[in-house]
């Protein structure tokens, strides 16, 4: 019988779930940077990069930056503001910024979202440093945000996005993390594919609005864990970073830049005001947690699966 669950749950996930890697550290100090988001691309960066070296200088070894950080969240502005990632120097001052700070700080960076220049092509894209000063990874938003609430908000990122397509895992020196930027953050295939994966975090720039913000902000960030629904019980850590709240901006995030703890539980927030948000992610609670609630081994692929695309096509 206890063969028989084994084989079902491994059977729920096709291909099958790799086992939690061992993390390259126990402990570390995770930032997000919650930051004032203006017109001015060179304040911007110059902004983002003086509270990338405070918390660093605090003890932060992940920092996290918002979405859209180095630009105003329009459909206007993001084909002025985007740069070409994969040229670097000049044509990509965000990201150069970025590389040098990562090695000179010796610090992971997961450098929320810009808007990068590809060709004739515009996509919502978040890179992440290692400690060397290379990109690791370039994760392009898979999910737009196109939403129509009347009376409400309406935005149309397809106006001007390009979807990505490809889930983004990366193995960095603070461990393995999956990347999604906001919208994102509401299709819990994605989550499901990087725990999976062998994610130990997950990391999600977003900047949630004033009527969505409220409403799912959090409830999305735990639920990504399980707190709300069973079938997301995946166990591990969830990291979301928000442009600071600008009430006269044409765009008005939400705020609130959060760490979610492996059982759901949120282990360090804040308002809407500018903030560099500090918090300790102790790996050893992933397996603590996974086994209080096994629900690994209880999955019935007898029932249900989930198919990561991508990982059986390469396979």
């Amino acid at each position: 019988m206890a063969s028989s669950s084994a084989s079902m749950a491994e059977q729920a996930r096709a291909p099958p779930a790799l086992p939690l890697p061992a993390p390259p550290v126990d402990k570390f100090m995770i930032a997000l940077c919650q930051i004032t988001v203006t017109p001015d691309k060179e304040r911007n960066i110059a902004h983002a990069r003086s509270k990338i070296q405070e918390a660093a200088a605090k003890g932060a070894k992940l920092v996290l930056l918002p979405e859209i950080w180095n630009s105003p969240y329009s459909n206007d502005c993001f084909p002025v503001y985007a740069e070409d990632i994969d040229a670097g120097g000049d044509a990509s001052p965000s990201t150069t910024m970025l590389s040098q700070l990562s090695r000179n700080l010796n610090i992971t960076i997961v450098g929320g979202s810009i808007p990068e220049r590809s060709g004739d092509r515009i996509f919502n894209t978040c890179c992440v440093f290692g400690t060397d000063g290379n990109l690791k990874a370039k994760h392009r938003k898979i999910h737009l945000f196109d939403i129509d609430i009347p009376g409400k908000i309406t935005f149309m990122e397809s106006k001007t996005l390009t979807a990505g397509e490809t889930p983004t895992i990366v193995d960095t020196e603070v461990g393995r993390i999956g990347i999604g930027i906001c919208y994102d953050l509401r299709f819990q295939e994605l989550a499901m594919i990087y725990a999976a994966r062998g994610a130990h975090l997950l990391c999600y720039p977003g900047a949630f609005n004033m009527t969505t913000g409220p409403l799912h902000w959090e409830l999305l960030q735990r639920a990504r864990l399980g707190k709300m629904w069973e079938i997301y019980f995946e166990r591990l850590y969830v990291a979301t970073c928000s442009p600071a709240r600008e009430p006269g901006a044409g765009y008005v995030a939400w705020g609130h830049s959060t760490l979610v703890g492996p059982f759901g539980e949120v282990l360090a927030t804040t308002e809407h005001e500018e903030a560099i948000i500090l918090a300790e992610i102790d790996y050893s609670l992933l397996e603590l947690r996974r086994t209080s609630l096994p629900l690994l081994k209880q999955r019935r692929g007898d029932l249900y699966q989930l198919v990561d695309v991508k990982r059986l096509n390469s396979q």
